[in-house]
């Protein structure tokens, strides 16, 4: 999606939930003064590290995940496909002993586990918004191969290729990479959370709330703009 196209539903997004345009272009340019300094990936990089398929796997953090990795695991031959983990779902993912392509994350999942993805040859896609630029200060140095994302307007080493949540955004970036075939694993869209996508919950399922049931709403909106204007087949495990 072409940021011109994006602003409009971006400008949305700031007056539905009282978001600071000038936080995320704070945030923003933090992290390209990190990336600029410790070294960063552009979009062909990553083009090139993922061209052995046009086929991808996105991994939502919904409450499927877990039996969505185990399915995929025991009957997809998964060296076909570019495996991307969107934030938490890297867990589901390690938990089985997989290592994602790629974890696009705000870097509020599980750390150690984003950490351990990347130490083992996951590539980290870290997008600056207003709310985690405190984590974008402490944390995005300790990655390596990054690409810097933001929701704003892209400045210096960072993209914006649409999308708002961690998973929808994992589908965009996929149709950025080139993908002709994007099969969504772990992509509810309901009204539960799972410790996935909130690691400090204390059960494994809970029920969202209003805000983070806004954020899915807008997340199943942008999943359905791309099924519908991109020239990509769209295979949700799901439904």
């Amino acid at each position: 999606m072409e940021f011109g196209l994006w602003e409009k539903y971006y400008k949305e997004i700031l007056d539905d939930f009282g978001f600071s345009r000038e936080d995320d272009e704070e945030s923003a340019k933090l992290l390209d003064e990190i990336l600029s300094t410790e070294g960063c990936l552009t979009l062909n990089d990553l083009a090139e590290i993922v061209d052995f398929s046009d086929k991808f796997i996105v991994f939502g953090a919904g409450p499927s995940v877990k039996e969505h990795v185990e399915m995929l695991k025991n009957d997809y031959d998964l060296k076909d496909y570019v495996l991307v983990a969107a934030d938490g779902a890297t867990t589901a993912l390690i938990e089985q002993k997989l290592v994602p392509d790629i974890v696009a994350t705000d870097l509020d999942g599980n750390i150690d586990d984003i950490l351990l993805a990347n130490l083992r040859g996951a590539n980290i896609v870290i997008h600056a918004h207003g709310d985690n630029i405190d984590r974008i200060a402490s944390l995005s140095s300790f990655f390596n191969n990054v690409l810097g994302t933001t929701q704003a307007q892209p400045v210096g080493n960072l993209y914006n290729f649409g999308g708002f949540t961690d998973g929808d955004r994992a589908i965009f970036l996929a149709v950025a990479l080139g993908a002709s075939e994007i099969t969504l694993a772990g992509m509810d869209f309901g009204d539960i959370v799972t410790k996935y996508s909130r690691p400090n919950l204390p059960d494994a399922l809970a029920k969202a709330d209003e805000f983070k049931q806004k954020k899915l709403n807008y997340a199943e909106k942008f999943t359905n703009w791309i099924a519908e204007n991109e020239d990509v087949k769209l295979i949700n495990l799901k439904e």
